[in-house]
């Protein structure tokens, strides 16, 4: 907040806000003068006294917002159902000077939904009585509707000047500094920053059907879809089209912070193709009142609506994630190492099929970080990630070389995750800077390795300024990381939604069309077969057509695959590697992220974007089929070519024995014994969830954009990222 904004005179105030010139009182008049320099604002969030109704129900899901000079410094939590809410929430705001008002609005939640403005108000300070408690009522009201009652809210205020409070300002500029500033377009760290940033349990919710839910369409069926929350962690569901009483079968994980538990908000959605999706009803799960290490089946009857969800939710307590001090080192223990490589030992490969590893990050220091202060200085911070797991060291204030000294430990549930270790510039005023990233393969990582990772722009796709110092441990089991291989991968709940680029459209369309033209080459060559163009290719084509049709057998399939990934294997091993996923990005062109701003514009964004919604989302849906159709086609591919020995080898054992079973076992029996597990499977596990082993293989295999992002650049300290002006995220 700048010392130098005024308050514009000779207009209109806004509503509660008292201009003031020499009525102030003298106390506050010469310190508003004389000394601009820093309060200690302790306000006391009482209640709320008959609020507008917002939902449908006659209700409102009401939370407040303050903010002092456009920039939000407090948010409070959401009471549900309630239009004389009482919070009795306390916070501690630190102020330049007393010429802005404190700016109260309130709002009504809606999960999925853009909230509902209920009303505002301002609290001029500069009418507060220093160092005495006072308690004010403000009235809402809401421009649109001056003449309408919006309610109340009941505050209590303290102000108090800087020289009064010197320590506790200082210990609370931190704590603000903190909660203040941590988000990102696609991360929000405030979640992080409770209970020394770990997380003490886990939900593990089993979403299995739908009942009786509300008609949405005119054919009298619904294309229902379930959105369930958790604090800042969501979690969307597949839409199961024309029905209204789908099946879901899916499975998820949300991290529990605190340990009485929470409330996951859960509402059911009709999508609705070219128009704005229809609300079918909502429900909640109290996670205080169930017990834990217990599976419960729940009914949830739906509010707002008709019908019920059916779930198995299991609560789990869990220290999966834990941070230290580099001189607390476990691995550096040699009985607890020996006790962490029995615990993932070939002989316990069927024990806890869910526990596949363990992993040890050290997060040392940085080097030559990018300045994004004005003083040519940084204030880094750095955010450790495994898939849904985030974990965070401490600012170092104004420092590009900072050390850190972190140990960061996980729990590896798929080996085939990425690491991503981001930096952070901590920013008082506005949302945190993207300083670097890098992103790590857990099957890349070389135990016991201090390595300087050159950090990458936001997409990962060409370096930017600096370098971090990490060494990474891991250790797994191999069998029950090959069993994980063919089960759903882990969804991560706190993802960046898609949004219409041309230039990832452009991407995706020129990775669709290199597919699809390996298929019409294909095409062509053996078309010129047919043609005699090349005589001897022809002949040797004919001899090798008669030879494989006279001695076709079904197990001759996995035998010519196994013969291509050995023919690959062997121009690798000899020096004649061909393999270029460069050029699936040499085209790319960095977007622009646009700040993603959840101030209370999104109430009011009306207009010509609103028109456009039914194009935009074609348009994404498109740019989405084509991204996953090429990536489909790249990640069979690269299965073929060795990108990750690791699934190269599972898929030649899982080849070898599809070839020793259809060579020994006829056809029949093969198909016998699938229909038969198949109709048998709901039968026997009515909750199992539906997946296909094979796509799930497949989408551990890295795209080509993926092998390009995963990819180590070499430190060069020499290197001027600054040059290179595609590529650097300024």
């Amino acid at each position: 907040m700048l010392d130098s904004c005024k308050l514009k005179t000779g207009g209109t105030l806004p509503f509660g806000y008292n201009k003031r010139t020499n009525a102030v009182g003298s106390s506050n008049a010469d310190l508003l003068s004389a000394n601009p320099g820093m309060y200690q604002l302790d306000i006391t969030l009482k209640k709320g006294q008959n609020l507008a109704a917002r939902d449908r129900g006659g209700t409102s899901d009401p939370y407040v917002k303050f903010k002092i000079g456009g920039k939000e410094v407090f948010r409070s939590k959401t009471i549900h159902k309630n239009l004389n809410p009482v919070w009795e929430e306390k916070t501690c705001i630190l102020v330049d000077h007393l010429r802005e008002p404190l700016y109260i609005k309130v709002f009504d939640y809606d999960f999925g939904l853009q909230d509902d403005f209920i009303g505002s108000a301002f609290l001029d300070l500069a009418a507060l009585e220093l160092n005495r408690p006072t308690d004010v009522t403000v009235s809402l009201k809401d421009t649109r509707f001056p003449d309408h009652d919006m309610g109340t809210i009941l505050l209590s205020v303290v102000m108090a000047p800087r020289e009064e409070q010197k320590e506790v300002t200082m210990l609370m500029r931190k704590s603000w500094k903190r909660s203040s500033k941590f988000q990102t377009q696609s991360l929000r760290l405030s979640d992080l920053h409770r209970k020394s940033q770990l997380w003490r349990g886990i939900v593990s919710v089993t979403l299995i059907e739908g009942r009786g839910l509300k008609a949405m369409d005119a054919n009298g069926l619904s294309d229902p879809y379930v959105k369930c929350r958790l604090g800042h962690q969501k979690y969307k569901s597949k839409i199961v089209p024309k029905t209204l009483n789908p099946q879901w079968r899916e499975q998820f994980d949300f991290h529990l912070y605190e340990e009485r538990g929470g409330i996951i908000d859960i509402t059911v959605w009709d999508k609705d193709a070219g128009k704005r999706d229809d609300f079918i009803g909502r429900c909640q799960i109290d996670l205080s009142a169930l017990s834990k290490e217990q599976t419960h089946k729940l009914e949830l009857q739906l509010e707002e609506g008709e019908g019920c969800l059916v779930l198995l939710v299991t609560l789990t307590a869990s220290a999966a994630v834990s941070i230290s001090d580099l001189s607390v080192n476990s691995l550096e223990d040699q009985k607890e190492r020996e006790e962490i490589l029995k615990r993932y030992s070939p002989m316990r490969m069927f024990h806890n099929l869910k526990d596949v590893g363990f992993l040890q990050v050290k997060v040392i220091r940085a080097e030559a970080l990018m300045a994004a202060d004005v003083t040519g200085k940084s204030d880094p911070f750095c955010v450790v990630e495994l898939n849904n797991d985030r974990l965070l060291t401490h600012t170092v204030y104004k420092n590009l070389n900072p050390e850190w000294n972190k140990v960061f430990t996980f729990n590896i549930k798929d080996i085939h995750s990425v690491l991503e270790v981001t930096v952070y510039d901590e920013d008082r005023d506005r949302s945190a800077d993207f300083l670097g990233k890098v992103a790590i393969p857990l099957l890349s990582i070389q135990n016991g390795e201090q390595k300087a990772y050159v950090l990458k722009n936001k997409q990962l796709t060409g370096p930017t300024k600096g370098v971090i110092y990490l060494e990474i441990d891991v250790i797994f089991n191999a069998v029950k990381a090959s069993i994980r291989t063919l089960m759903p991968k882990e969804q991560k709940y706190i993802e960046e939604e898609n949004r219409l680029s041309k230039q990832l459209l452009l991407r995706n369309f020129i990775r669709m069309k290199r597919c699809v033209m390996v298929l019409i080459n294909a095409a062509y060559y053996v078309n010129s077969c047919f043609d005699w163009d090349s005589p001897p290719r022809s002949l040797a084509a004919f001899v090798l057509f008669l030879f494989v049709v006279w001695n076709f057998e079904l197990y001759v399939i996995p035998l010519a695959l196994l013969s291509l990934l050995a023919w690959n294997y062997f121009l690798i091993i000899s020096g004649k590697d061909n393999r270029q996923h460069d050029t699936v990005v040499e085209d790319m062109l960095e977007d622009e992220e646009e700040e993603d701003d959840r101030d209370d514009k999104d109430s009011e964004k009306k207009g010509f974007i609103n028109k456009l919604y039914a194009i935009q989302e074609v348009c994404v849906s498109v740019q989405n089929v084509l991204d996953e159709v090429a990536s489909l086609g790249e990640r069979i591919k690269n299965t073929f070519n060795w990108t990750v020995p690791f699934l190269s080898w599972l898929a030649i054992v899982a080849l070898c024995v599809f070839t020793v079973i259809l060579y020994f076992i006829p056809l029949r029996y093969i198909v016998l014994v699938w229909g038969i597990n198949k109709f048998t499977k709901k039968l026997r596990s009515p909750y199992a969830i539906d997946n296909n082993e094979l796509l799930d293989f497949l989408a551990r295999v890295p795209s080509d954009v993926q092998v390009v992002q995963y990819q180590e650049l070499k430190h060069d300290p020499s290197h001027s990222p600054s040059k290179r002006k595609k590529n650097n995220p300024g």
